[in-house]
């Protein structure tokens, strides 16, 4: 395996309980880069400690702006595939070699993890809407892999509020292939960055609404 033809971006925002831990695991599958979205507290360093290259947000952008940055970067160091996780100790870091196994040996431009269970109704949602329109299971894990050229055709994330869909949401619409995996979370540690439930939910009912207008745009 080319250790830098796989680019693992991380958004974190006041993650320095797990960023380290984190950091530490993935490092040996390619080149870490952390997204640290205008933390208060130590991710930066705690990122930067275990080996990551650490590209920080003045102000906090929201997630799917850490996103763009982390895929921005992973295109101008050259990384051919894009690997996302999130910063907070949740995703197990043994899954990536299934995700690159698919992506660099069977063809597929997107990978999708499939949670246990949905944390929110709202995720419920818009989990019913992709399953229907295209038969994916959880659209809204934030382990995801990509082929890089999903980004060069797309280029940018254009919508705030799409939560870390849109790119998938691309490759889905043009037909690209897909492949899932089942992914077990582990209990977070620290208050979700998505706020409470109301702010939260309605976050994500608005992405919806976003992605059913992009999806019904050109069709």
């Amino acid at each position: 395996m080319e250790r830098f033809d796989v680019g693992v971006v991380i958004p974190a925002y006041n993650e320095e309980k797990t960023i380290y831990e984190v950091v530490s695991q993935v490092l040996k599958y390619g080149k870490v880069i952390v997204v640290d979205d205008g933390s208060t507290d130590n991710t930066k360093e705690e990122a930067e400690k275990a080996g990551a290259l650490v590209i920080s947000h003045r102000k906090t952008r929201g997630y799917d702006e850490a996103l763009n940055t982390g895929f921005k970067v992973a295109h101008s160091e050259g990384c051919q595939y894009v690997i996302t996780l999130d910063g907070d100790g949740q995703h197990n870091p043994n899954l990536i070699e299934i995700y690159l196994d698919y992506l660099k040996n069977k063809n597929i431009a997107l990978v999708l993890g499939i949670r246990p269970k949905k944390a929110r109704f709202s995720e419920v949602i818009m989990g019913s809407y992709f399953r229907i329109r295209f038969k994916v299971h959880d659209i809204l894990c934030g382990m995801k892999g990509y082929h890089i050229k999903l980004y060069e055709e797309k280029r940018e994330f254009d919508h705030r509020e799409l939560v870390g869909t849109e790119l998938a949401f691309f490759a889905l619409k043009q037909g690209y292939k897909f492949a899932e995996v089942k992914v077990i979370t582990n209990s977070r540690i620290g208050t979700s960055r998505f706020g409470n439930d109301i702010k939260s939910n309605l976050k994500i009912i608005r992405a919806l609404v976003q992605i059913i207008k992009l999806d019904f745009a050109k069709r």
